[in-house]
């Protein structure tokens, strides 16, 4: 029989479940063991170059056996809906936070939130959002100002200290402390890393939702906090405003419009 007497569509679909799932599923007819070899290996080694890139912790954590069987779980089970190359680790982190973690990796139970926290870096190196130079004072006052927050900048806070999780370091439950990262892109392109404690992780949540002045989103934070002497918030504050600002976090202040 020649892959003609099949149908297009429907020598496609067999093509692509064979290369899916090359164990059980047949090879369409006429397809050599050979030539569909060539698509097997080729489709499933791009696909987990994407994934390792993504998620190199993450790999070292697994045995190589678990990795495989994980990736090729994926490729078997799951459908894509984007067609960009870029969105595969994501389709993998929901796809594992759906239930493939905590059923298939119970001893390692941070590991959707380590595999968020590695895909973060991803997600803010490729994040389309740019600042408008003509809209931002780089020598702004904190304080007195709106201070700007790189708008493909990520804020994220886990229940587990993932900056730290290696081979060496696998916590088996929380800590009971709340670990906040920010995540940001500087002139250069290049992305950072900054570990924070919650109330400046407010702060810049903050910052980034609402365009408050400084010193308006310090009063809210000390009054949160039910802090005893504001004034001392915004004074500590301004000096983590300016830190922030020498290291790229913060681009400046909005102009008046």
């Amino acid at each position: 029989m020649q892959p003609e007497t099949l149908g297009h569509a429907a020598y496609q679909n067999a093509f692509a479940a064979r290369i899916r799932d090359p164990r059980n599923a047949p090879r369409p007819p006429g397809a050599t063991a050979r030539r569909m070899r060539v698509y097997e290996q080729l489709l499933f080694n791009n696909l987990e170059s994407f994934l390792l890139a993504c998620y190199p912790v993450t790999r070292e954590l697994l045995s190589t056996r678990a990795w495989k069987r994980t990736v090729r779980r994926f490729f078997r089970e799951h459908r894509c809906h984007s067609p960009l190359f870029r969105d595969i680790p994501q389709a993998f982190l929901d796809w594992m936070e759906a239930g493939i973690a905590a059923s298939d990796f119970t001893a390692l139970p941070f590991l959707v939130q380590l595999m968020h926290y590695e895909w973060l870096e991803l997600s803010v190196s490729i994040a389309e959002a740019e600042p408008d130079p003509e809209q931002i004072d780089p020598d702004g006052d904190l304080l007195t100002e709106r201070p700007v927050l790189h708008p493909g900048s990520r804020l994220a806070c886990y229940a587990y200290p993932v900056h730290r999780i290696g081979p060496r370091f696998k916590p088996a439950a929380p800590d009971h402390h709340m670990h906040c990262y920010l995540l940001y892109r500087d002139a250069e392109d290049a992305v950072h890393f900054a570990t924070l404690n919650p109330v400046t992780a407010r702060l810049l949540e903050l910052i980034q939702t609402e365009q408050p002045t400084g010193q308006a989103a310090l009063r809210q934070i000390a009054t949160e906090i039910n802090h005893p002497n504001p004034q001392r918030v915004i004074e500590t504050g301004g000096q983590l405003l300016h830190d922030l600002a020498t290291r790229g976090a913060l681009l400046g202040t909005w102009k008046h419009e």
